[in-house]
C-alpha cells in the first residue's frame, strides 16, 4: 500500500493522518528555524495546541525530529542543486524542501513521486504564489540523485 492510497488497511494510517502529519511537521520546522527553540519544545507546543486524533503522530515526531538530526545531509542534498544560496530560500519552501529530501532520503517506503507530490501540495498550501514551481523543480532534480533505480524504473515502465 503506498501513501496516496486512503484505507488504513495492517495498522498503516491513512494518507490524510500522514498529510496532516506533514503539515504539522511543516509548521514545526518553520517554528524552529525561526524562533531556535528545542525541538522538544516546539513538538510538545504542537502536541498541546493541536488535536491529534486524525495526524500520524508518529510521523510528525520522525519528520519533527530526523530533520533537524540529519540537517547537514539534507541541506547538503540541497546544495548540490540550489540556484542560490541556502540562505536565502524562503523558510517555508526550505522547510517544505528539507521534509522532502529528508524523506527521499530516509523514507524509501513512501514511492519518490508521492514525496514530490506532498511537497508541491504544501508549497502551495503554505508558501509564496509560485513557490511550488520551485520546490518541484528542485525535488525533480534530486530524486535521481537520490533515489536512482526507483526513478529508472519508473522511467523505463513509462
Amino acid at each position: 500500500m503506498d501513501d496516496q492510497q486512503s484505507s488504513g488497511a495492517a495498522g498503516r494510517p491513512k494518507a490524510s493522518a500522514r498529510r496532516k502529519a506533514r503539515s504539522l511537521a511543516l509548521q514545526a520546522l518553520y517554528a524552529w528555524h525561526m524562533a531556535d527553540l528545542p525541538v522538544s519544545d516546539i513538538e510538545a507546543q504542537f502536541r498541546t495546541d493541536n488535536d491529534f486524533s486524525k495526524v500520524d503522530g508518529a510521523y510528525f515526531h520522525e519528520l519533527l525530529t530526523g530533520v533537524p538530526r540529519n540537517l547537514g545531509d539534507i541541506d547538503g542534498e540541497l546544495g548540490v542543486v540550489l540556484d542560490r544560496d541556502i540562505k536565502e530560500l524562503d523558510p517555508i519552501e526550505l522547510a517544505v524542501l528539507r521534509i522532502g529530501v529528508y524523506e527521499l532520503l530516509k523514507r524509501i517506503d513512501v514511492p519518490y513521486r508521492v514525496v514530490i507530490n506532498e511537497a508541491i501540495e504544501m508549497a502551495k498550501s503554505f508558501g509564496a504564489t509560485d513557490g511550488h514551481k520551485y520546490v518541484n523543480g528542485i525535488l525533480d532534480k534530486l530524486a535521481p540523485r537520490l533515489r536512482k533505480a526507483e526513478v529508472t524504473a519508473a522511467r523505463k515502465g513509462r
